[in-house]
């Protein structure tokens, strides 16, 4: 079995909103629970999806192997031939290639400097602390103890607790006793692949956890959704054109690029001096700008200064696009819906204020 198989695990599911691609195109899971979910597999502990295709796990060695390594299976760092991982985590180089916090000799070993000292493999230097480091705490600066991996002093009169362990998420109901290992209070439990302990829930809360039966409390940089009864990742008001697929990350649509914190459309040949680009290859044409829903829409076209839609040489305009004449036929018999919809768009926006009608379907009389 190959590693990437054996760093999968069952019996776990994910939201199909994370799969949409194409704004126009709704993503519908295929879980026999929930419409919303898609019944896949999830990447077991040392594992990370990767964000660029979900239905792969690469290894993940959370803040180390950021240089001079890789990460291999269970989320193990490998230092390239001649570094070695040091106190820090990190891939460092030893002699002859270099020693931090010392001097290579021509013999291939390393004199530290003052406040540093060979480690066990006599490879690299880490720093020296006069008095013994207390519990959680290492060296990691001359004469410095400083909280391990995993822990943090707390703010204030926590403060002297010493280092204490830090959870992510957050335990909920019960306390943090190790690194990412919470231990509840009585009356709470921790479901399946989760550290958080939560009360009985029938909502799913991933990302957050379950104040009581109906209550799911979310984390920080997520919202609850109330259709997926889960906590999806928060972006604010900037991702209309994308999916939000991390806090404060958005993943544009196709057809939108990112310009500074929105996805804007992207509009080929662009739409000339009096349009705006208002969706992909779509231009919004208007005498007065305005809101987008005011401008008419002209797609694979540029926009004249009446505010109208004019198509290149040798297309045809068709209600709100420009198109090749000869597929004019062909395209209004295969997307009916999309015509009558573009129809009654397009009149609404040209003759409706005049009306008190909102659709062609009340002309039926005429």
């Amino acid at each position: 079995m190959s590693p990437l198989l054996r760093s999968l695990c069952l019996q776990s599911c994910s939201w199909a909103v994370f799969f949409q691609y194409d704004k126009e195109v709704k993503i519908v899971g295929n879980s026999s629970l929930n419409s919303y979910m898609n019944v896949i597999e999830i990447c077991c502990k040392g594992w990370r999806r990767y964000e660029y295709d979900w239905s792969q796990c690469v290894p993940d060695c959370g803040e180390r192997c950021q240089e001079n390594g890789f990460c291999v299976a269970g989320g193990k760092c490998v230092c390239f031939t001649d570094f070695v991982l040091n106190y820090r985590n990190n891939c460092v180089p030893t002699c002859p290639l270099g020693c931090p916090h010392g001097r290579c000799y021509l013999n291939g070993t390393c004199l530290c400097d003052k406040g540093y000292e060979l480690d066990g493999s006599r490879k690299f230097c880490q720093p020296q602390c006069n008095a013994t480091c207390g519990h959680n705490e290492v060296c990691l600066e001359p004469g410095k103890c400083s909280c391990a991996e995993g822990y943090a002093r707390g703010l204030r009169e926590s403060a002297a607790l010493g280092c204490q362990p830090i959870c992510i998420p957050d335990c909920g109901y019960g306390h943090c006793v190790r690194p990412n290992e919470c231990e509840c209070f009585p009356g709470f439990q921790k479901r399946q692949n989760r550290i958080s302990c939560e009360g009985e829930c029938y909502k799913t809360c991933e990302n957050g956890f379950c104040a009581n039966v109906t209550t799911c409390v979310c984390q920080n940089g997520y919202r609850y959704d109330q259709n997926t009864t889960t906590c999806l990742p928060d972006c604010g008001d900037n991702c209309d054109n994308g999916v939000c697929i991390s806090p404060g990350n958005c993943r544009c649509f196709k057809g939108y690029v990112r310009n500074r914190e929105r996805c804007e459309a992207v509009c080929v040949g662009g739409c000339g001096f009096y349009g705006k680009c208002i969706a992909p290859n779509v231009c919004g044409c208007a005498i007065v700008p305005g809101p987008e829903r005011t401008y008419q829409r002209c797609e694979y076209g540029l926009c004249n200064a009446m505010g109208r839609c004019r198509c290149q040489v040798g297309m045809t305009r068709f209600i709100d696009r420009c198109m090749s004449p000869d597929t004019v036929t062909t395209y209004a018999s295969m997307n009916p819906v999309k015509v009558n919809a573009s129809l009654i768009q397009e009149f609404n926006l040209l003759l409706g204020r005049h009306f008190n009608l909102t659709t062609l379907s009340d002309m039926w009389w005429l």
